[in-house]
Formats: structure tokens, C-alpha cells, sequence
């Protein structure tokens, strides 16, 4: 042989050994990958627990797939990466993109008032338009909320019909449109009716049309009816106080906002299309993933159905979802072309945390920053100065917090982290909690929140004294509200106030001050006239503000 052939099998046998090492260290990557994600999911087990599907892409290529848990405790039937989930609200997205292809094709326009296509609305609405409904900004109360008001319960059938006769009984907005941004599940059922009356086909068919089959999505359809056989579907779990779980079962018969049935390989093939847009183009795609303005130019972080966000300094794309049980994540890291989509039927998972873990994992090499700002060290006593109950005039909500166990405690949540002087985060999230002291002993301790969400909400602490048990009885009486058709009882009762009506709501009213008190509804302000009568109550939380109910008994102070 000659020399230079022999140099030549040298060298092709070194090349070849060294990309064989090389397919070695990334196979060992990979495999270490799968193995870490796979501890993150272990705890759900088939059989004994719900659990969820897990999928992962690398460059719009499948790179895990997998399955947890029970789909179906009654029958042990494993989770599978082919089996069929509730998605909850990553629906919007697909409701947001049909709006664009109407929109593409001269059907409509994202500036036309709702009322173009939804007329049975009053004039309050003529300045909502179809972009405010697909960002948020659109001032609407939320539709559960009013339906669980005029008396339906969250177990109830709802339709679109249902829907919009309880938004077209409103006497006006929680604000104006365009001024803030308060997520809203009934915007994007609005969508859905708009799809409807534009292009003649039902959302469940458009998007069948002109989304999922040409991306061959053939495991995915928007469900219109409850009652839908649907093949490796997943059952949706609750826990019951105990070891075991309780069946939840999902009536939802509306769709828009919710309603889409999906596997997680059938969006990973969806969160491909947003980077390359083989359906609706690179035209549509960059309008989804671009951030809806209020009217004074404020950036919300929100586009078509999607949150875009940061994570670790990272550009994120992603949405969530939760209904009854289920529970939902799809995350897209654009510019590293990484997506992860969690889909869960256990109402305590959490796909959201189960997916930044993994994304953690897949994006350990580029050695980015900390998600949360670091704690630091405050003064219990500096800390526990702050506890009290904090009112925003703006959205008439209310925050308790108390001080137990050494930290600072929102009712029903984890307790505050401080990272400054008098800024402190929730444990999980980046968001700021900034509390500002009164400057003089005239003043009042202020909150000012700042979420998700661009705007930020402002609270006071409450320093009125609580009402005199005389004063609770004089707020006894019935209350009606045109803008539900239904009339509210308050009675007091072993000492303390209840607000009910009909089909068993019944809660208990906690006074924090004043005339305001606590629910598990939210904001229950009596509302009293100059001469001190009260001729009436309102009702607010998050997403519904100042909703009225007028008296409509003599009440005591008048007989």
C-alpha cells in the first residue's frame, strides 16, 4: 500500500472514531436530558394519580414525547404522548389566528367595533373593537362570573348564547376600552361568534379548515359538545381532601376561549408553524407574536392568544390554561427554537412550573441569569408593619395579608419573598409588590402591584373601623340587579352577614372597614345615599368591577 494511502485510511479512521465520539457525548446529553425530565414527572404514577404528557422539539424537531400519570383512573389507563387533553385556554391562539386569516382576506378588520358583528351589544360597546377583544383591553366583565351571579352554577351547561345575553345585560364596562389590559375569557368567546358571522362556518369548522388539517394536526378539534365521544381522551381529576381523587366532569359547551381538545405532538406541530408559517404566511405569524398597544401607546405583552414575555433574558412565547381539572403550558423560545408543551389532568399539577424546569434543563449550557431576583434580609418586624387588609379605589379589590410563620401572606398563597427595601415577590414568580410608608403619621401605608400585565394596580391600607353588630343588621335586606335579573338576599346570621340567592350560593361577608366587606366573590361595598340610607351594594374583583344591585326592601332604618 502506498504511503499516502495508508496516511489517507488513518486519517478517515481517526475522523471517524472522533464523530463517533462526538455522536457519543451527544447522545449522552441527550439522554441525560430525557432522564431529568423524566424526574420531574416521576411522582405521578399510572393507576393511582392523574398526571400529564409531556412533548419537547429542537429545531421543529421531536425530541421528547412522553406520558405519566392515568388519563382514566377508573379503568388505570396509562397517559400516552398520543392521548387527548382539554387545553383550556391555549385555545385563544387558535382563536386569535382565525380572526387573522379573516382578517388576511379582507373579511374584517382588527379596528371594527364589535358591535359590526355583535349588534345586540348597547352603544357603551361601539369603542371596543376586534383588536381590544383579541389583547384585552376591551373593558368587558367576565362571563362566568356574571353567569354564576344570575344564579348559574360552575357545573352548569353555558353556551355563546348564554354568554352574550349576560354581557348585553350590562349597563357598562369595568373601564374604558383601551385604557387597561384585564385578561378576559369573554373576549375571545365574542371571537369565536365573530368567526361565526363572518365566515359562515361554526369556529369548530374554520379552524378544522384552514388550521389543523393543512398542519396535520389530526388529533385536535374544538369541541362544541360535552357530550363528544373522543378516543384516548383524558378525564379531568380533582383532589378530594384525602389520597385519592374525585372525578370533575368538563361540561364546557362554548368555545373561543376555551374548548380545544389536542395532544402535545399536535402542537408542537402548532408552535412550529409560528416560527416557519406554513399556514397564514410570515405576514400573520408576525402579527400573533406582536405585542397589542393600549391607546396612550403602552405596550401590553400580549398578541394573538400568546404572552410574550422574558424568561432568564430569553425571548418566550407561551400561554397556559385551566379548567375544572385540567391543566396546560406551551412554551416557544423563538430564537433558540425550543418548544415544551405540558398538558395535565390533575388539578394540583403545574404545568407551568413543570415546563420552565425543563426548559431550565435544555438551556443550562448558555449559563443564563436567575429567573428571581435574590432575597434579602428585612426585619420581621419591619415586615409584619405591613400586614393588613389593602384596597385599590381603582378596581375596588381588596389583598389581605397577614403575618404568620415569619413572612408576610396574601390569603391562600405562599408567603412574600423581599428583594429590596419594601419590595418583595411572590415565592414563584418575578412579579413586585412595592409598599410605600406613610411619610407622616397622617398618611396611609399604599401597594402597588406589578404583574404579568404592563399596568400596575394601586392599593391602600384599610384604617376604617369595623361596623357595629347594629350597623350589620341595618344591611340586612334584598337587592336586585337589572344587569344579572336576579335579586341577592343579605341576612345576618350567627353574628355575622351572608350574602345568598338562588341555587345554593351562600357566602359569608367579613368585614374589613367601613362599608366594604370580604367574599370568596370578591368586593361587597354597601353603597349609601347623603342622608345615610344604603340603597345599595356592588360587587368587584379582578375581572368585574362595581357590578350593582339597588335595594329594593325599606330597610331597617326606614320602618
Amino acid at each position: 500500500m502506498h504511503l499516502h494511502a495508508v496516511i489517507a485510511t488513518a486519517f478517515l479512521a481517526v475522523a471517524a472514531s472522533a464523530q463517533i465520539a462526538q455522536a457519543e457525548r451527544i447522545d449522552s446529553v441527550v439522554a441525560s436530558r430525557h432522564q431529568q425530565v423524566d424526574a420531574i414527572l416521576s411522582k405521578w404514577k399510572v393507576g393511582e394519580t392523574p398526571g400529564c404528557a409531556v412533548g419537547i422539539s429542537v429545531n421543529e424537531v421531536l425530541d421528547y414525547a412522553k406520558g405519566f400519570g392515568t388519563a382514566d383512573l377508573s379503568s388505570a389507563t396509562p397517559i400516552t404522548p398520543g392521548t387527548v387533553f382539554h387545553a383550556a385556554s391555549i385555545s385563544k391562539q387558535f382563536t386569535a389566528f382565525s380572526i387573522g386569516l379573516l382578517e388576511e382576506r379582507g373579511k374584517l378588520s382588527y379596528d371594527d367595533s364589535i358591535r359590526k358583528y355583535i349588534p345586540e351589544f348597547a352603544d357603551y360597546a361601539d369603542a371596543i373593537t376586534i383588536s381590544d377583544l383579541i389583547h384585552h383591553t376591551n373593558g368587558l366583565r367576565e362571563q362566568g362570573q356574571l353567569l354564576n351571579l344570575a344564579g348559574w352554577r360552575d357545573s352548569d351547561i353555558y353556551t355563546e348564547s348564554d354568554v352574550i345575553w349576560a354581557l348585553t345585560h350590562q349597563h357598562g364596562l369595568n373601564f374604558e376600552p383601551g385604557a387597561e389590559v384585564v385578561y378576559s375569557n369573554a373576549a375571545y368567546t365574542l371571537l369565536g361568534v365573530v368567526v361565526q358571522r363572518v365566515s359562515g362556518k361554526t369556529l369548530r369548522q374554520f379552524a378544522q379548515d384552514e388550521i389543523f388539517v393543512p398542519l396535520g394536526m389530526t388529533d385536535t378539534h374544538f369541541s362544541d359538545r360535552y357530550t363528544e365521544v373522543v378516543a384516548n381522551r383524558a378525564l379531568s381529576y380533582v383532589p378530594n381532601g384525602s389520597a385519592t381523587w374525585d372525578f370533575a366532569p368538563l361540561t364546557i359547551t362554548h368555545y373561543g376561549s376555551t374548548g380545544l381538545l389536542t395532544t402535545v405532538g399536535d402542537l408542537l406541530k402548532w408552535e412550529r408553524n409560528l416560527i416557519d408559517g406554513q399556514v397564514g404566511g410570515q405576514t400573520l405569524i408576525a402579527k400573533m407574536r406582536e405585542s397589542g398597544t393600549l391607546r396612550d401607546g403602552t405596550r401590553i405583552n400580549y398578541g394573538g392568544g400568546l404572552r410574550l414575555d422574558e424568561y432568564r433574558g430569553l425571548k418566550l412565547i407561551s400561554h397556559d390554561g385551566a379548567d375544572v381539572g385540567f391543566r396546560s403550558d406551551a412554551l416557544l423560545f423563538p430564537d433558540q427554537r425550543l418548544a415544551i408543551v405540558a398538558l395535565c389532568n390533575g388539578a394540583t399539577t403545574e404545568p407551568a412550573s413543570i415546563t420552565r424546569a425543563i426548559a431550565d434543563i435544555y438551556l443550562e449550557p448558555l449559563n443564563l441569569p436567575a429567573r428571581l431576583a435574590p432575597a434579602v434580609r428585612m426585619a420581621p418586624e419591619a415586615q409584619s408593619a405591613l400586614a393588613g387588609t389593602y384596597w385599590s379605589p381603582q378596581t375596588d379589590e381588596l389583598i389581605r395579608l397577614d403575618w404568620k410563620d415569619n413572612a408576610l401572606r396574601p390569603a391562600g398563597a405562599s408567603g412574600l419573598v423581599p428583594i429590596g427595601s419594601d419590595v418583595f415577590r411572590p415565592s414563584d414568580q418575578p412579579h413586585e409588590w412595592m409598599f410605600h410608608r406613610p411619610s407622616s403619621r397622617v398618611g396611609d401605608f399604599r401597594l402597588v402591584v406589578r404583574d404579568f400585565w404592563p399596568t400596575t394596580r394601586e392599593f391602600v391600607k384599610i384604617t376604617e373601623p369595623l361596623p357595629a353588630q347594629s350597623d350589620l343588621v341595618a344591611l340586612t335586606g334584598t337587592y336586585h340587579s337589572e344587569e344579572t335579573d336576579m335579586t341577592y338576599t343579605v341576612a345576618f346570621v350567627d353574628g355575622r352577614l351572608r350574602l345568598s340567592w338562588p341555587r345554593g350560593y351562600d357566602l359569608s361577608l367579613d368585614p374589613v372597614g367601613g362599608n366594604r366587606f370580604s367574599s370568596s366573590r370578591g368586593t361587597i361595598t354597601f353603597v349609601s345615599n347623603g342622608k345615610g340610607r344604603v340603597e345599595g351594594l356592588t360587587l368587584s374583583n379582578r375581572r368585574l368591577r362595581r357590578m350593582m344591585a339597588k335595594r329594593t326592601d325599606a330597610g331597617e332604618d326606614d320602618t
